[in-house]
């Protein structure tokens, strides 16, 4: 099929990088279950590794069934390029990996995934980098918090676990401003309610393992390239502006223009890290991608009535849902993501952490697991879990204090989803 921007959002999730298999004419697409590829000579081999020509090599750099996964996700998000790896995790170590040098920071926000807050704050500085955060609300924290070293600014465009709603274009300019890229994860709104480059961001990361499989059975990640840095605007992007020696002092920027991050991502980044995404995970997430719009909807629709009821209910103390009027992202919420604030959010519950725990275990439809943007509806109470590693500021800060529980809606009846919290919260708060 050939794209165009006239074909919407529903037909590029089915349609975009997808065409009938060349070999057989199968309509959906392989699983190419290969670890390697045969060249058609010895000239065609040596181009494919001078990076003179694009083709399959080795399943650890590229893939067809990959590749067709990794197209998709470039059309939906706006992008020119994508890098899909093993993981979310594995996907922001690949968008730091081609910016990053020892001394070098990332400014974060504090409202990030737990698990994230523990890569940035600890595991990174084994590269010899750091991070700083910063409430991404408070624009002047962020200016002040870039200094000469600073390579990056990211942040989520609702964040996990709270749903706060970011405002990318705010952040955008200020990013724009002192000439670094602006790295957004894009996991919990998707590229249906949300586009980040749109807005103003220069790469996108999702963990595919969520919303847009969206059943729970693999795991994955991506970068998304928006074409849009110019990384040799400055001598702070050295692995893509400068002499790359394993090719023989090619520059990718110079080479490769728009797609040098893509290109980067693969011929050095998945080539050394390995971080490398199976095809049977690219397949079940294609398959999952198909119905992206139709799952949202119902995630948006069922998260608000039980965001709804559950602001109404004297065991609660709060709810942190942003399409509540009551909630103050809702403002930003209806101008920059209209269709909806997706279907993860997070309550208080009065009696605290033992009160949490009673909830999770009392639940029945609800399932207690260490994920979201699944089908089935997800709790998990973030302090004792996803959270726990961090300090009582940190969890505070990142929206997962210890009255708290974190809940993802899926799409089963909302009014089930009612009652099942309703006879769980008599249990907890008795």
């Amino acid at each position: 099929m050939t794209e165009a921007p006239s074909y919407g959002f529903d037909t590029l999730q089915i349609h975009a990088g997808a065409r009938p298999d060349p070999a057989t004419g199968a309509r959906q697409t392989p699983i190419y279950q290969t670890t390697s590829y045969v060249f058609r000579d010895a000239d065609h081999a040596a181009a494919l590794f001078n990076l003179q020509e694009v083709g399959y090599i080795y399943s650890r750099l590229t893939n067809p069934t990959v590749a067709v996964l990794q197209e998709r996700l470039a059309t939906l998000e706006g992008g020119v390029g994508a890098v899909c790896c093993s993981s979310g995790h594995a996907a922001q170590i690949m968008a730091l990996f081609p910016l990053m040098a020892p001394g070098c920071n990332v400014v974060a926000s504090t409202r990030l995934y737990g698990g994230t807050v523990t890569q940035f704050s600890q595991t990174i500085k084994r590269f010899g980098w750091s991070a700083k955060f910063v409430d991404t609300d408070d624009l002047d924290a962020v200016r002040d918090a870039i200094d000469e070293n600073t390579r990056a600014v990211f942040c989520e465009s609702i964040a996990n676990p709270g749903g706060y709603v970011t405002d990318i274009r705010a952040i955008a300019d200020v990013a724009d401003a002192a000439g670094l890229p602006l790295i957004v994860d894009n996991t919990t709104a998707t590229p249906y309610l949300c586009n980040p480059i749109a807005q103003g961001a220069t790469l996108v990361v999702h963990s595919t393992t969520k919303y847009l499989t969206g059943n729970g059975t693999v795991t994955g990640g991506v970068v998304i390239d928006s074409g849009n840095f110019d990384w040799s605007a400055s001598d702070k992007f050295p692995s893509l502006s400068a002499p790359e020696p394993a090719y023989h002092g090619l520059k990718f920027h110079e080479t490769f223009g728009s797609l040098a991050f893509t290109f980067h991502g693969i011929a050095i980044g998945l080539r050394d890290l390995g971080m490398t995404m199976n095809p049977q995970a690219a397949h079940y997430t294609l398959m999952g991608i198909e119905t992206l719009s139709l799952r949202m909807q119902r995630h948006c629709e069922n998260a608000m009535k039980v965001a709804s009821w559950l602001e109404q209910d004297a065991r609660v103390d709060y709810v942190t849902y942003a399409g509540l009027p009551s909630s103050p992202y809702y403002e930003r919420a209806q101008a920059c993501y209209p269709k909806g604030t997706s279907g993860l959010f997070t309550f208080a519950v009065k009696g605290g952490y033992d009160a949490c725990i009673k909830l999770v275990d009392a639940l029945e439809i609800f399932s207690h697991v260490a994920n979201l943007g699944d089908t089935r509806s997800l709790i998990i109470h973030s302090a004792s879990t996803t959270h726990r590693q961090l300090t009582p500021e940190q969890q505070e800060a990142a929206g997962a204090g210890p009255n708290v529980v974190r809940i993802s809606i899926g799409i089963e009846d909302a009014d089930d989803l009612i009652a099942d919290l309703d006879q769980a919260l008599s249990k907890a708060c008795g």
